[in-house]
């Protein structure tokens, strides 16, 4: 039994640094262009992924360091206050995806579900941590910018994750929860 948890522990070891290099890797993608980056969301999947897939700890640490991470090595996402916010909205993905999962059955409208809460619950988080780092004053983060920011500049990403990230989900984890030997 304790050999099984190990592997287990490993395992989920493993795919969470998977799904780090994904999120350190996907924005390249885009160019690193921050316009499209934003459009399109590319380091969301990957920690969402994690959560769903590694369980909410699991996605929250990926969702803290990815964008960190990057800042630090690349420069992309600007440290502050893009990337540190960012790092709070991943973790709150991450989290959120996974704890959800867990609790939630495993039917597909509960994946959705669960997905759909965690997006609403990182974006708050996200524009809480703007207006924070903006020293909580509307005339530098306000609703408008929140708005756009969290929604209207990003539907074309909100619609990729509501594709992708279920049907990867059930790829992976199978109809019943249980791994279906993919991964």
């Amino acid at each position: 039994m304790e050999k099984t948890n190990k592997g287990f522990s490993v395992r989920r070891l493993v795919l969470s640094a998977l799904f780090l290099a994904l999120a350190f890797v996907l924005p390249f993608l885009t160019g690193q262009v921050q316009q499209i980056g934003r459009m399109l969301c590319p380091m969301h999947i990957p920690v969402l992924l994690c959560g769903f897939i590694c369980g909410w700890q699991w996605g929250l640490a990926v969702g803290v360091a990815a964008p960190l991470l990057r800042s630090l090595t690349l420069g992309m996402p600007p440290f502050f206050p893009t990337a540190v916010c960012m790092s709070l909205e991943l973790a709150v993905y991450g989290a959120v995806a996974g704890l959800m999962y867990k609790l939630l059955p495993k039917k597909m409208g509960f994946v959705y579900l669960s997905l759909l809460i965690s997006m609403v619950c990182g974006r708050i988080v996200w524009g809480a941590a703007m207006f924070a780092c903006m020293g909580f004053d509307a005339t530098k983060f306000g609703l408008d910018a929140f708005l756009s920011g969290a929604v209207t500049t990003a539907v074309p990403g909100i619609i990729i994750q509501i594709v992708l990230v279920p049907t990867l989900v059930f790829l992976v984890n199978g109809t019943n929860g249980k791994r279906s030997g993919l991964l």
